[in-house]
């Protein structure tokens, strides 16, 4: 599988008794990016633009592809259990008070996070989370269709899909799919996908958030971005046109720019 095109570098520390790998490059302020629940694309022009500005850490979550062994980690059993192995990644990195940025599921691992510490990030952005259960429809089970078609149902355009990941994705990559796909039924199984006191416990954020979403995305609903701006004081809603759920793959350009004139903005 082809690594990033951006100059990362990969770096090994010691979370929970275990070790955990993060690729970081970049310079100025910290930015912790999370990934989706299916893990690290193979090149990524948001991280790219992110690192021209910012310093960009970019982990592998505990367990999935390049997390090692999902047995090691047995004893992570729920979405609340990975923001604290994270907020621990965050002070393991000396960070001091970094943006997060969460996609997809990485959204929902960094609003757990922003729960337990409420005033510890300088800003907060999600982009497309899941973590809470939309009202008028529903979250994807990707369990009923193959981790290829899931990962395609994240673009509004296959074009996109296929200039990220080819239009027969390497054998290395549908392997990585699988084995991000079992920790995540490890993890987000019951409920699926959301957490039912996320809301109520959102309600005590005060960091400056950015909610994005694609208008087209077919695995969260659009209403769910509605439901977190109500959740989070202050929070912004921005809606980035002709993109899925993965809106920093199939739109990079458009997203960074919104993702750093909201940066701009607080830093002023």
């Amino acid at each position: 599988m082809t690594r990033s095109t951006i100059h990362l570098v990969e770096e090994a520390l010691q979370v929970g008794g275990r070790e955990v790998s993060v690729l970081q490059g970049g310079k100025g302020a910290p930015i912790l990016v999370l990934p989706r629940d299916n893990g690290h694309a193979p090149v990524s022009e948001f991280l790219e633009r992110l690192a021209s500005q910012y310093t960009v850490y970019h982990p592998w979550y505990p367990g999935f592809h390049q997390g090692g062994d999902p047995m090691a980690w047995d004893w992570l059993t729920s979405t609340r259990d990975l923001a604290v192995v994270q907020l621990q990644l965050v002070k393991g990195l000396g960070l001091d008070r970094p943006t997060v940025i969460g996609l997809g599921f990485g959204g929902w691992i960094a609003a757990e996070m922003a729960t337990m510490s409420p005033t510890g990030f300088e800003a907060l952005v999600l982009v497309a989370p899941m973590g809470i259960q939309p009202t008028r429809d529903y979250i994807y089970d990707q369990f009923l269709v193959s981790t290829e078609a899931y990962a395609r149902r994240g673009f509004f355009d296959q074009a996109g899909f296929e200039r990220v990941y080819g239009a027969e994705p390497a054998l290395e990559q549908l392997e990585a799919w699988e084995t991000d796909r079992e920790m995540t039924s490890r993890l987000a199984w019951k409920p699926y996908m959301y957490n039912p006191a996320l809301p109520y416990l959102l309600s005590g954020v005060r960091c400056p958030t950015l909610v994005s979403w694609g208008d087209s995305d077919e695995v969260v609903p659009g209403e769910c971005g509605q439901l977190y701006q109500s959740a989070i004081a202050g929070a912004h809603l921005k809606i980035v046109s002709n993109a899925g759920h993965a809106v920093d793959l199939e739109q990079p350009g458009r997203l960074a720019d919104i993702v750093l004139k909201f940066l701009e903005r607080v830093r002023s």
